[in-house]
């Protein structure tokens, strides 16, 4: 019996399963070390090696082969994480390695395990249970690891096992990242070696302060809540300090508390160490300059190195700081004058304007290696070096890599094919990284747009052999529409599940407005106090255009929306303030009352609630109850600890309170993310029915 594409798309992760991930280049060139499942319908992830000699692929570690329990076990700390990762895999999600990349340290089941990545010997150490971020020091003697908020360390051959440091409450924790950290500043790690290995700088994370939300599963009433310490807008975030540690000398005299404004800069954005020396980058709270401050390792003084200041907010960009091998300081600059984000090298940009960086990859000899775009919908591989730019990826796609003297891993995925692709560059040759994930029996029919005066980036997808005269078709806008995320990308892969909405059909649109990412500091900044007016424009801009080009195929008069999360909130908007325009609504997981999420996200748009609270009424969903005049579907995970159950609840009273009729679908036990297979594909065909019965003439 064949698997409809719901249950595929579900089963395989949206088909990212099998596709190699996660690379480091030995020191030598002699091998890649990379993440793949076995296969694009196995969740279990395995660590693999390349040789870079020859081209050939060694399993160091399978799950499978080890005595290892199910992720059942997994530690509470590991299970927050993926869900702040959005790790929808198993396995091996992650691994560390030391300087020479000649071990690799894991954890499955919470429990620890070393690969020898010489011989593939893979043991386990006998390490305090549940163990969570397993860290070799990069000489390869011992590994750093947490258990129950506590920083530990045991030697490599199993013997020493400690507790570098205990914690003073259960509110406090060592070597864990707070929630606003792993959610919003992509710092998922709350521990750093030193260079050589003699001390660890720590994250000292107290909670106490935090307010205490519980998440209950309703469908399973005699099971106690979950507590979780979350920080919403205006409220408390915990009090984060650093700790430098002498990993051989237990006195607790010899740690060392990081001196900085801790009143004023708050935020730890990132930390690390170099050849140079120790850096840390802090932030306010109203996360309108970064600075970067060197560290003293034996003292815990620190220095100022640079100051970032913006009028409206600071970006965290992946891959800052940065030093060349001279010392210089990467970073990079919003230049309003070009109206891009540029590379800066010693304070002096060093890309042009138009070209606009995404991601720093890492210093490579005198190079640079970064990515960026000069179109949105394409981000490409790039370095700089000796003062020249130059782009090493051809093609319409999105590409990534990493680099390690002369050996490049160049990742990619294109428009005009299906899947990733994976290539290891070496002077004596190229050796292709096989993608194992399944290709759905879809080809997307996608046309990319730029519609209206601010050439808003946009996809058009019509049915599979749809044509002119086949009749017009009601229409489905399906954005995320808000910071952090771009739908709009020239990636095949990307489009797999419009296709489908649309063979169902749809005429699907996908715009990505002022707000979305890759289109300089104006266009990121535009949405700063007021989510609503400029989102919601560039939304219906999209729609009307693309209605313009296809004429026999959009039906205006038949117009649904469907989203999550910000494009959740987006959804709902869109049918209570523009019941003209949009006809139908689902609304998945949304943000309806902005003063429940949390405090980094939510305050770097819409300010602080005490100090804005306009923006909060503005933007609120629960405040338009009272418009709602179309069919509207709300769907939430009861087990969300991120858009917490509460916001959809919330809205729903109010809808009723206001007597507007309404369809509310509860998740039981599901997150913000839906992995469960049936749950995720009769999720899909109930958007669907509801979407057709709602547009039906």
């Amino acid at each position: 019996m064949s698997i409809s594409y719901p249950r595929r798309s579900a089963r395989t992760r949206r088909f990212s399963l099998g596709v190699p991930r996660a690379f480091q280049i030995a020191p030598d060139e002699s091998r890649v070390a990379f993440l793949r499942t076995r296969a694009g319908d196995d969740p279990v992830t395995c660590l693999w090696t390349l040789d870079t000699a020859t081209g050939e692929e060694r399993c160091v570690a399978d799950p499978a082969a080890l005595d290892v329990p199910g992720e059942e076990n997994l530690p509470a700390e590991e299970r927050a994480r993926r869900e702040r990762a959005r790790e929808q895999a198993g396995g091996i999600v992650g691994y560390a390695t030391d300087r020479a990349m000649r071990q690799a340290a894991f954890t499955l089941g919470g429990r620890l395990y070393v690969a020898d990545l010489d011989t593939g010997l893979v043991r386990e150490l006998p390490a305090r249970a549940p163990v969570f971020d397993a860290r070799p020091d990069p000489a390869g003697r011992r590994i750093a690891y947490v258990s129950g908020r506590t920083l530990r360390l045991i030697e490599m051959d199993g013997t020493g096992d400690r507790a570098l440091v205990q914690p003073e409450s259960e509110q406090v924790s060592y070597g864990l990242a707070e929630f606003v950290a792993a959610e919003e500043m992509n710092r998922m790690r709350g521990y750093w070696w030193s260079p050589d290995g003699g001390t660890l700088l720590a994250a000292r994370v107290d909670e106490t302060p935090v307010q205490r939300w519980h998440v209950a599963d309703p469908a399973n009433p005699q099971a106690p809540p979950s507590e979780i310490a979350y920080p919403a807008a205006g409220t408390p975030n915990a009090l984060v300090s650093l700790v430098l540690f002498k990993v051989d000398d237990e006195r607790p005299d010899a740690r060392k508390a990081v001196a900085w404004d801790r009143g004023e800069f708050p935020y730890v954005v990132t930390a690390g160490w170099d050849r140079h020396g120790l850096l840390i980058v802090v932030q306010p709270r109203d996360q309108r300059s970064q600075r970067v401050l060197s560290v003293d390792p034996a003292g815990g003084e620190t220095t100022l190195l640079y100051t970032d200041h913006d009028p409206v907010w600071t970006d965290i960009v992946p891959g800052l700081p940065a030093r060349t091998n001279a010392g210089d300081l990467v970073w990079v600059t919003e230049d309003r004058e070009t109206g891009t984000r540029r590379l800066t090298v010693a304070g002096a940009p060093v890309t042009p304007g138009g070209l606009q960086v995404r991601s720093v990859l890492g210093v490579n000899g005198a190079s640079i290696l970064f990515t960026a775009s000069e179109e949105p919908t394409e981000i490409h591989l790039y370095s700089w070096a000796g003062g020249e730019v130059a782009r090493h990826t051809e093609g319409q796609g999105v590409f990534g890599g990493t680099a390690c003297g002369e050996t490049t891993v160049v990742t990619g995925a294109r428009l005009d094919r299906p899947g990733t692709e994976v290539e290891v560059r070496t002077p004596s040759g190229t050796h292709p990284i096989v993608s194992l994930a399944e290709t759905p029996a879809i080809t997307p029919r996608v046309e990319l747009l730029r519609c209206g005066d601010r050439e808003i980036r946009t996809a058009v997808l019509l049915p599979t052999g749809w044509r002119s005269g086949d009749g017009r078709l009601p229409v489905l806008m399906d954005p995320y529409g808000g910071p952090h995320a771009q739908r709009v990308l020239a990636v095949r892969r990307a489009y797999y599940e419009a296709q489908w909405l649309a063979d169902q059909g749809f005429a699907v649109v996908i715009a990505d407005g002022r707000g979305t990412p890759g289109r300089g500091p104006d266009w990121d900044r535009a949405v700063r106090g007021d989510f609503v007016e400029p989102v919601l424009e560039d939304q219906i801009t999209a729609l009307i255009e693309a209605a313009r080009r296809h004429p026999d195929a959009f039906d205006l008069d038949r117009v649904g929306i469907r989203g999550w999360s910000f494009g959740g909130w987006l959804a709902a908007l869109a049918v209570l303030r523009r019941p003209d325009v949009f006809h139908a609504g689902v609304a998945g997981a949304p943000v309806t009352d902005w003063r429940l999420y949390d405090t980094h996200y939510t305050e770097r748009y819409l300010g602080h609630p005490d100090e804005e609270p306009e923006n909060y009424a503005a933007n609120s969903l629960i405040e338009m109850a009272g418009e709602l005049k179309r069919p509207l579907m709300l769907i939430h995970g009861l087990a969300d600890d991120n858009v917490v159950a509460a916001h959809t609840l919330r809205l729903s009273s109010a809808l009723l309170a206001a007597g507007r009729p309404h369809t509310v679908l509860p998740l039981s036990g599901v997150t913000h993310m839906t992995p469960q297979e049936i749950v995720a594909e009769n999720l899909m065909h109930l958007q669907v029915d509801f979407l057709k019965t709602s547009l039906a003439r």
